[in-house]
């Protein structure tokens, strides 16, 4: 397994839970857009777990 691409499915999955919080954070938040942020963060994770 190639740690590099390990290491950017986590920092990619880190900076998809990071813009969640910062859009659930805001007085009216884009539902569509987290609903979509949640899917790639899902992608991401999935992948991750096929690759350990």
């Amino acid at each position: 397994m190639d740690t590099s691409h390990v290491t950017a499915l986590q920092t990619k999955h880190a900076g998809l839970e990071r813009r969640i919080a910062e859009e659930m954070a805001r007085p009216f938040p884009d539902g569509v857009l987290v609903m979509e942020l949640k899917k790639r963060k899902l992608r991401i994770k999935e992948e991750l777990s096929l690759r350990h």
